[in-house]
């Protein structure tokens, strides 16, 4: 008899992270799944393009949790899922990331005696203010199987007391999603695509894309400007696209800051038109973890305006570059760049595109023991 596996997704980019893995799933016929959509994101841009895109199916039930506190979030999840377990039984669950359905599921299934699986795992900022890096703490220390994206997920897991026959280095499934969308990417029509138009506007001309979110980053006046003053020196000698997230569009309206001429702000943008976007950039500024990755992954450099990363590979390894946010240090990371002495970086090992792959024959092999 198929042993039943739920997967779970709060947000759009947890759909990045589990969309490999069904397809993976949908190879086999050893493991049935179920996709969980805990509602704690609700995207309107969530539609049946999105999981065409994707190559997966509309998530199995949608528990609609929404927004409220991290405290009542994780609570409405919890409670939601509880119902849900209760009702389907699985053989396993499958979270992914750091976001608050991570934890709140893992905690339901754990006390339902449902064995755990976290991908990526093991990774750690060592910052305590960050509310993800307490979803990754409690997460992992009731975690049965560990699947890790770099070799400090399984030093940390080590540290912490993690037996080494329960942690799997198995790559990362954002890079297995990574090259399926690009190749995707080659037989869409982006015509339709709101940032085709402002790579059309550059002419085949360097330029350069910037994220921030953070509230760390956004959401203090000081900084922000800082940060601000940075970009738009930058962007004296090379042009910057800002898909800004509404947080940092209503600081910079807040505070007062204004960009200047050179950097376009644009709204948030969907995952195909983002990626259009990026993939051809001389340069990512962020304070993105999942970019840190796809820009190491695809050979482009990249800048963290950020003190700390919990992905250390792509620093170590990889084409990014911790800067934090000293306009000083920001400036000299990009000037390096567009003067030749950027880093190359190489792509981690088992950064292949097949993790995914690896996590069903894991998971398949670890619920058929007695």
């Amino acid at each position: 008899m198929q042993k039943k596996i739920h997967l779970i997704a709060g947000a759009r980019p947890n759909f990045m992270k589990i969309a490999p893995i069904v397809r993976a799933l949908q190879q086999q016929d050893k493991l049935a799944y179920k996709i969980v959509h805990t509602g704690q994101h609700y995207d309107r841009a969530m539609n049946d393009v999105f999981f065409e895109e994707l190559g997966i199916p509309q998530p199995d039930i949608f528990m609609a949790a929404g927004g409220g506190s991290h405290s009542q979030q994780t609570a409405k999840i919890m409670i939601a899922f509880e119902e849900y377990c209760l009702a389907e039984q699985p053989d396993a669950v499958l979270v992914v990331g750091d976001v608050n359905s991570t934890l709140a599921c893992s905690i339901v299934a754990k006390k339902l005696h449902i064995p755990v699986a976290h991908v990526e795992a093991g990774l750690r900022s060592g910052d305590m203010c960050m509310p993800e890096e307490i979803n990754r703490l409690v997460t992992d220390s009731i975690t049965d199987w560990f699947f890790v994206t770099e070799p400090s997920g399984q030093q940390h897991l080590l540290r912490e007391g993690k037996p080494a026959s329960a942690i799997h280095y198995v790559g990362h499934v954002m890079v297995d999603n990574l090259f399926y969308q690009v190749e995707q990417l080659v037989r869409v029509d982006t015509s339709g695509f709101e940032t085709n138009p402002l790579k059309t506007s550059l002419k085949d001309r360097p330029y350069g894309v910037v994220t921030m979110h953070r509230p760390s980053n956004v959401d203090y006046p000081e900084t922000l400007q800082r940060i601000s003053q940075a970009l738009q020196q930058i962007a004296k000698q090379l042009p910057l696209i800002f898909p800004a997230h509404p947080r940092t569009q209503n600081n910079l309206k807040k505070f007062n800051i204004d960009l200047g001429p050179n950097i376009t702000l644009i709204g948030p943008q969907a995952y195909m038109p983002f990626l259009h976007l990026w993939k051809d950039a001389t340069v990512v500024l962020t304070d993105s973890g999942g970019l840190q990755e796809e820009t190491t992954a695809l050979g482009i450099p990249c800048v963290t305006i950020r003190e700390n990363t919990e992905r250390p590979v792509t620093v170590d390894e990889g084409t990014n570059t911790l800067a934090g946010t000293d306009p000083v240090r920001i400036q000299s990371a990009v000037d390096n760049i567009l003067q030749g002495r950027g880093k190359q970086g190489r792509r981690p090992n088992l950064w292949d595109g097949n993790a995914a792959r690896r996590i069903v024959e894991i998971l398949t092999r670890e619920l058929d023991r007695p």
